[in-house]
């Protein structure tokens, strides 16, 4: 794959369109830092991280170490003698300060992108009146085993580094950290007599690792190459070395019983079962589970956790999920107590200390099965305090309130917001925020956690920061909130973004994100069915883009994606009303209607796809791009690539478009030449009078969906021939009637 740059053209009418010897030497990390070196102070760690958001904060802001809270994280902010004086009781939360100056006096947002500068005002504010603001829970959590395929495959140190400073800086002090532990297992598995080949082969692609990790699948898209493990490793070590820097705790797997079908040779006695099917996916592809009281299981785990922690330290937290979204070999409530006690008991056997932390999102996926007395006894095979819950999708459902704050043990309250990584308009923000204050008056103590658990990172940040915010007592009103986020997206108070904000938040982010949630460009096409209904008025969504529009310039990275964020939902969504006029003109036999209409869905992918080329993390050429610079050889280079392309497409047994984007290059490449096939067969089906042949559609564009996901071609990157602002201008008033149209149809 070549990545090209050029000035997109809209289309015309219709019809033209070194081994892993580095590990056995490898120097132990401990919880804190490794051997050898000093440990360097929260106040030079908080220094250093200014210093890598602007070299310009280090004349102007200082840092000191004061003491906590009542036991809470708390952070104070200060200007004296022309500094701005920030206090923290850890680095932590003295980031948290930080962020909070960042915002609320500089007008500026730091992105979670590495290559998005942090942009400060000429002359850097004071702060006019003193500010204390203490944490309200303890732990604040981050990420989810998805976000390593949906975003992280490829990322290199460099935006590892950006984004562990972002979460610091948004109070993270729990983040989930699983890179690099196939490097882990390949050595265990070796260690019992496993080749190498069969190690490889039972890992999936690199793109594909969440899911293997999870124990949903086995081999897809492997098998994983040497060079990746090397990779990995080097990467996770200095993950956890920042990251306990800067006073977080990282999340390090634990062995949940997911073990190799080849084992079942090496130990033919041992008491291994297939876990069930999963996603559609083929037999070849199901995993396996070794019982919690074979003999063998207390053994691979001291091998696992011993040679974690020679590679990446510990601190004492695990994540474990054993059956996530398969069935268990018995549902049977005294089968489930004893596989966690003896995971539990395997687990304090190597260290003494461990605590577990475990989702709660097979409680909400398989919530037929999980019933209340099913679930407790699994939940109190741990002792009670020592096995931690995610709720993972509060914004939706609540699963505490179903199982009794989990019968005793402490949970952790998640916004998800977000499925494969989709780049639509989406997120329950408003009820989000009411859930978290009536759970934290309704819990106590059993409640010591904020946390998102997104599957992907779009360009739109505010949901988690929000979410994130809610965990500190800043005693702000939500109009408030939504008043500083616009002042920060525009870089100064501007009544515009205020407006379209307070829209956004009050009549469109109330949509649950749910699978599949993608705008119909990116769907795959169905004679007169579409695959999902905008659950907001579209009158106003359009009112947020004119208010957005109304700006006299944009400066800002923040507000660039807030034009294209709105704008490509909004023509997306307008893409749905037309093809249902393209299908009734179809069905009517309307030749006229049918023509026009095709041309216009065409006109439509064309302008979405040029406006997504206005900023570079809504383009295929650069996901494809980084996929390629892990490779260190052109076979492995088209290797990645091939996992990069199938993950957002086709995925993989029934998950087809489960990922799907709508990026610049996507849209054209890919999007585009599926829908030219689904009105080609329907023009077809139209001039000799036959019903819509969709086996036939079907077909044909599988193979096309086939031959894409393995192409090394050229990708064509769009160039934008003007600014967001303007681009987004001409596309308003282009549409402005079929807009019109569509609102009036939707009232």
């Amino acid at each position: 794959m070549h990545v090209k740059t050029k000035r997109q053209q809209p289309m015309n009418r219709f019809f033209i369109i070194l081994y892993l010897a580095v590990l056995a030497t490898g120097t132990a990390v401990g919880s804190t830092r490794a051997h050898g070196t000093a440990p360097a102070s929260d106040v030079e760690q908080a220094m250093a991280l200014a210093r890598r958001m602007s070299p310009a904060l280090t004349d102007k802001v200082q840092f000191k170490k004061i003491g906590a809270d009542r036991g809470r994280d708390v952070f104070t902010l200060e200007s004296r003698d022309g500094k701005v004086i920030i206090g923290g009781n850890n680095a932590g939360a003295m980031a948290v300060g930080l962020n909070r100056y960042l915002n609320r006096y500089c007008l500026t947002t730091v992105s979670w992108y590495a290559d998005v500068a942090v942009q400060l005002p000429d002359r850097l504010p004071d702060v006019p009146a003193a500010e204390r603001v203490t944490a309200r829970v303890p732990q604040r959590f981050f990420l989810n085993y998805c976000t390593w395929g949906y975003t992280m495959p490829f990322w290199q140190w460099h935006d590892w580094e950006r984004f562990i400073d972002w979460m610091a800086l948004n109070g993270v002090n729990l983040p989930l950290a699983i890179t690099g532990q196939e490097a882990v297992w390949y050595n265990v598995w070796t260690s019992l007599g496993m080749s190498d080949e069969q190690v490889r082969a039972y890992f999936t692609g690199p793109a594909y690792l969440p899911w293997h990790r999870m124990a949903n699948i086995d081999g897809w898209c492997g098998p994983l190459p040497k060079q990746w493990l090397e990779h990995q490793t080097a990467l996770q070590q200095r993950i956890v070395e920042r990251e306990r820097a800067l006073g977080m705790r990282p999340v390090l797997p634990a062995f949940a019983g997911h073990v190799p079908g080849a084992l079942r040779t090496l130990f033919p006695k041992a008491d291994i079962q297939a876990l069930g099917s999963w996603a559609g996916f083929d037999e070849q592809y199901r995993t396996y589970f070794l019982n919690s009281e074979d003999t063998l299981y207390s053994r691979i785990q001291r091998l696992f956790l011993e040679e974690q922690t020679r590679m990446f330290g510990t601190d004492h937290i695990y994540g474990i999920d054993p059956f996530n979204e398969v069935d268990p070999p018995s549902f049977e409530p005294d089968y489930l107590n004893k596989v966690t006690r003896h995971i539990y008991e395997s687990l304090t056997a190597v260290d003494p200390d461990a605590e577990w932390l475990q989702m709660a999102w097979f409680l909400y996926y398989q919530r037929k099965d999980y019933t209340p007395e099913r679930t407790r006894a699994m939940l109190t095979g741990v002792p009670q305090g020592k096995m931690t819950m995610l709720d993972y999708y509060c914004e939706y459902k609540e699963m505490w309130r179903d199982h009794e704050g989990f019968y005793g043990q402490p949970f952790i309250w998640c916004y998800l917001g977000n499925f494969g990584g989709n780049t639509n308009v989406q997120g329950r923000v408003r009820e989000a925020g009411e859930r978290i204050e009536r759970a934290l008056q309704e819990c106590g103590p059993s409640l010591v956690g904020i946390g998102s658990t997104l599957e992907g990172l779009d360009v739109q940040q505010f949901p988690y920061e929000y979410i994130l915010e809610k965990a500190w007592d800043y005693g702000k009103t939500d109009e408030q909130v939504i008043n500083q986020l616009a002042d920060r997206h525009a870089g100064c108070v501007s009544p515009h973004a205020r407006e379209a904000w307070q829209l956004l938040y009050d009549r469109v982010l109330d949509i649950t994100p749910g699978n599949f949630a993608a705008p119909l460009p990116c769907s795959y096409p169905t004679m007169g069915k579409e695959s999902r209904a905008v659950k907001y008025n579209p009158s106003e969504l359009l009112a947020v883009w004119d208010a957005l529009l109304a700006q006299d310039r944009v400066t800002t990275d923040a507000m660039t994606i807030d034009l294209i964020w709105v704008g490509r939902q909004l023509l997306g969504d307008l893409f749905l009303f037309e093809k249902q006029q393209l299908d009734k003109a179809f069905s009517e036999k309307d030749k006229t209607t049918f023509y026009d209409r095709s041309n216009l869905l065409f006109e439509l992918l064309s302008d979405i796809d040029q406006l997504n080329s206005c900023h570079p993390h809504a383009t295929l050429a650069q996901w494809l791009q980084q996929a390629r610079d892990l490779g260190d050889k052109p076979q492995l280079k088209d290797y990645y690539e091939m996992n990069a392309r199938r993950l957002i497409t086709t995925w993989g047994g029934s998950l087809n478009d489960y990922a799907c984007r709508n990026w610049n290059g996507l849209m054209w490449d890919y999007y585009a030449k599926r829908w030219e096939i689904y009105i080609r067969k329907a023009t077809v089906a139209l001039l000799a009078g036959s019903d819509f042949d969709a086996d036939d559609y079907r077909a044909a564009a599988d193979k096309f969906q086939q031959q894409w996901v393995t192409s090394t071609e050229e990708v064509v990157q769009g160039e934008p021939d003007q600014d967001a602002l303007t681009c987004c201008r001409q596309l308003r008033d282009k549409y402005r009637p079929q807009l019109d149209e569509w609102a009036k149809a939707a009232r």
